[in-house]
């Protein structure tokens, strides 16, 4: 009796531990890796017949589910069309996923303080973040978001590599579903060992990649709202006001801070024409939003290009969207909770909106977080490796944010480093998430204060 007692048990506790959506989240991409990793290992996976090593499989599944795009062996050439057709699903799966979890804990956090939030603001708190919609209805509208728009890239993509580069109807289909699952899930993984090199100059290819990656990093409630809402940009919540404000100023800033700091470096854009070299600049500041596809070698880039692109990459893109990141959302309240700070005033007022104090707690956390596994990662490969600062610091930020743009030394560092680096994807990707989630689900209210005592700031 007690035998049969003890496996009841055992699965009790399983169960009980899986049901804080937290640890939901952090075991299925923690599956979906595992599972992808176990395929890419077999001989099916690779070009040449032969097993993939556990630490490339591992690596490659990890940047895949966690929309990455680093690798340790080239893409196109490497890994057989099965292996390949892994990668692409297991792209697929983690940016439905992420997108998906992520509006779910969203409107599971507004439903867990919507009575009080519908006392101060009650037509806000029904507006924002998806509310009013069940958990089905966002994964239906998830899914259904995600292969229009791929959808949609795809046929041009497809339409552009048969018409403009002779590809064969057959390859110009399967190039344009790829690179348009890659994009939209903000991947960055592409079939040419140059990546997209070759496309700096087309119009076509960069802008329809560029434009399939801000639409995935805006997240699924911004794009719910602008469907709905898209006319009237004074009934948009507030989340969705930061979101889209952010991301054209971010834009247009890294646009000309990398634009001007190329435009003379005959290594990257400095023999472009003056068109090419803006149409380049905005691409590369696109994708350090955090998607990883590269249109001019990211090694040549000058020291404070690589280090303009830390910090777009540090900020990344939209919650609940496939970008990484700590996201535009935290990176503007801790300006407005600066800002507040500096004028001495008592709240933090965003868009004649009041933050509540949780609020910016979360994203100071969230800040805190990134820049101390940032921080370590980078002393541990420092200490470990013979790279320099810039390009170990790129390295860590690019993979932390779930970028995947490389100056080309991930594949050079010791294994412990590739460990290191697939740690942080991971980390990276859900790290963020499952903070500020779990802090806002945690909230509660206390019943007692303690006295209250000031210490030297500065």
């Amino acid at each position: 009796m007690a035998s049969m007692e003890a496996p009841v048990g055992a699965w009790s506790r399983v169960a009980q531990a899986l049901s804080h959506p937290i640890r939901v989240v952090v075991v299925a991409f923690l599956a979906a890796i595992l599972a992808g990793t176990a395929l890419l290992m077999t001989p099916l996976a690779a070009a040449s017949g032969d097993e993939t090593g556990i630490v490339t499989a591992l690596f490659t599944a990890t940047s895949a589910v966690c929309v990455t795009g680093l690798v340790l062996v080239d893409t196109g050439t490497y890994w057989s069309g099965f292996g390949q057709g892994v990668i692409l699903l297991l792209i697929q799966i983690g940016g439905l996923g992420i997108m998906t979890l992520a509006s779910v804990l969203a409107v599971m956090i507004g439903r867990r303080i919507g009575v009080r939030a519908s006392l101060l603001s009650g037509a806000e708190a029904r507006r924002g973040h998806g509310a009013g919609m069940s958990a089905r209805d966002i994964v239906v509208g998830v899914v259904r978001t995600s292969l229009l728009f791929e959808a949609v890239l795809a046929l041009v993509l497809i339409l552009r590599f048969s018409l403009s580069y002779d590809e064969p109807p057959a390859r110009a289909a399967y190039l344009g579903v790829f690179h348009a699952v890659s994009a939209f899930n903000n991947a960055g993984f592409a079939l040419w060992a140059d990546n997209l090199e070759r496309f700096a100059l087309d119009p076509v290819v960069s802008l329809v990649i560029a434009g399939a990656i801000i639409c995935g990093g805006l997240g699924f409630p911004v794009l719910w709202e602008l469907r709905r809402e898209w006319r009237r940009p004074r009934d948009w919540s507030l989340h969705t006001r930061i979101t889209m404000t952010a991301t054209v100023a971010i834009l247009v800033v890294s646009t000309v801070v990398i634009t001007l700091a190329e435009w003379g470096n005959d290594a990257t854009i400095g023999s472009f024409p003056t068109p090419g070299k803006l149409l380049a600049g905005f691409f590369h500041a696109v994708n350090t939003r955090t998607a990883g596809f590269n249109s001019v070698p990211i090694g040549d880039l000058r020291s404070e290009s690589l280090l303009a692109s830390d910090l777009f990459m540090f900020i990344g893109a939209g919650s609940a969207g496939t970008a990484g990141g700590i996201k535009v959302t935290t990176f503007v309240l801790m300006g407005y909770i600066m800002w507040a700070e500096l004028r001495g005033e008592r709240h933090v007022i965003a868009s004649r909106r009041t933050v509540p104090a949780d609020v910016q707690r979360q994203a100071l956390t969230v800040a805190f977080f990134a820049v101390t596994a940032i921080i370590v990662s980078t002393w541990v490969l420092l200490a470990t490796s013979a790279f320099s600062l810039d390009v170990v610091l790129f390295e860590v930020v690019s993979a932390f944010g779930t970028v995947g743009l490389s100056t080309g030394i991930t594949a050079s560092l010791p294994t412990h480093g590739q460990l290191l680096l697939t740690v942080l994807m991971f980390v990276g990707r859900l790290g963020p998430l499952t903070v500020g989630a779990s802090l806002a689900l945690r909230t509660r209210p206390r019943r007692f204060e303690y006295p209250e005592e000031r210490t030297i700031v500065g």
